[in-house]
């Protein structure tokens, strides 16, 4: 047993800080009500598997799955299929669907709340017409809706080739929303998560883009419940927020301010789907519920703390902030090895993963702080950095 973490800083020093007991917080009895939270999560691949670039994603079906019992047993929803897991990231079209048809119906037999990615990744050309793009969503959304889960309507790579104009993106989403059997969610994901998406909803300007947007769910009120906003700046979440017609939700995406932007102001705030709550899942549980409860100081009291810890895990290149939400599942033991397909464990430095450690520790988001300590002195010990 120990009682202090071993640090490594980027100049090579090493320094030792003390282990902080894990927060102490308490799970709800059913899903949280304060507001609609999803967590989006990631997938566990198999330790002895491949996990090379450009092999087929090979996945640990029971530890990715218990995963997500993990995340219900907090009262969190589950946004499955997402960047999060590793979409045009090592998780191929044939593991996304069958992730979605997995997770659907654990989230059912579980009483909980399921929404999953639907894309157009899985044709293989790079450039193809809106027409193709069309078809392409409606494929992905069926199967969706086919595995009785709620559908995001990602953002697409293949539209933001083909599109001309907000026009081109406005034909696309209508005719795809005109065949949803239930309201979907809309979903704006900015440059530094895809930098291919750039332009999206027409321009570059999120100001000139928030007019597509917003056009298009007025046009689709009653098939769009919300919109998950992923630009990483409050500012235009709050504007869009405020524009959005009645009934219509917005998700926020923002790792780095979702403490305001859920609480919110006088005009309402934003519910959530966020992959930084697949790795902070008993903070953003309780704090949720002190919201519920009306008690905005104890809210902000636990969630205020963890947002250094995001932004360290969506830190630029953000695209790289999987291996973050992986590295703090292992460190909590929620998998045997940190171990992600695609290799893409091996994306973040060891500094950069220290410094998850130690705002970790310092918010008390390590679960099973022995544990984590534990296993965070072998890694470093696997690489010659001798530990305290």
């Amino acid at each position: 047993m120990t009682d202090t973490l071993t640090l490594l800083d980027p100049d090579g020093s090493t320094r030792a800080v003390d282990l902080a007991p894990a927060a102490q917080l308490t799970r709800p009895h059913g899903p949280l009500t304060g507001r609609v939270a999803y967590a989006a999560a990631h997938v566990v691949p198999r330790a002895s598997a491949d996990n090379t670039p450009g092999q087929p994603a090979d996945i640990d079906w029971d530890a990715t799955l218990a995963f997500r019992h993990h995340l219900f047993s907090w009262g969190l929803g589950v946004a499955d299929a997402m960047d999060t897991a590793q979409r045009n990231m090592g998780l191929d079209p044939a593991a996304v669907r069958e992730l979605i048809s997995r997770s659907a119906a654990e989230a059912s037999a579980a009483g909980a709340r399921i929404v999953v990615g639907v894309n157009t990744d899985h044709v293989e050309d790079e450039v193809i017409s809106l027409g193709k793009v069309i078809d392409a969503y409606k494929e992905q959304l069926f199967h969706a809706e086919d595995a009785g889960a709620g559908a995001v309507l990602m953002a697409s790579r293949h539209l933001a080739r083909a599109a001309q104009s907000a026009d081109d993106y406005r034909r696309v989403y209508d005719e795809v929303l005109s065949v949803a059997s239930a309201p979907v969610v809309l979903h704006w994901l900015g440059t530094a998560f895809d930098p291919q998406l750039a332009g999206y909803f027409g321009s570059d300007d999120w100001r000139v883009a928030a007019d597509a947007v917003v056009a298009i769910i007025e046009a689709n009120r009653d098939t769009v419940a919300g919109i998950k906003m992923s630009l990483l700046d409050a500012e235009s979440e709050i504007a869009v927020r405020r524009r959005l017609p009645e009934g219509a939700r917005m998700f926020t995406g923002d790792d780095f301010h979702y403490c305001s932007l859920i609480e919110g102001d006088e005009h309402g705030g934003s519910d959530a789907l966020l992959g930084a709550f697949a790795a902070l899942a008993p903070h953003a549980s309780g704090a949720i519920q002190a919201l519920g409860d009306g008690d905005t100081a104890r809210y902000r009291e636990i969630l205020a703390p963890t947002e250094d810890l995001s932004r360290q895990i969506f830190a630029a290149p953000t695209f790289y902030y999987k291996t973050g939400v992986a590295f703090m599942a292992w460190l909590n033991n929620h998998q045997a090895a940190f171990q992600m397909v695609g290799g893409l464990h091996s994306a973040r430095s060891l500094p950069h993963l220290s410094r998850i450690v130690e705002l970790a520790n310092a918010c008390g988001a390590l679960e099973h702080p022995d544990v984590a300590a534990t296993r965070w002195r072998s890694l470093l010990e696997l690489n010659g950095i001798e530990a305290a």
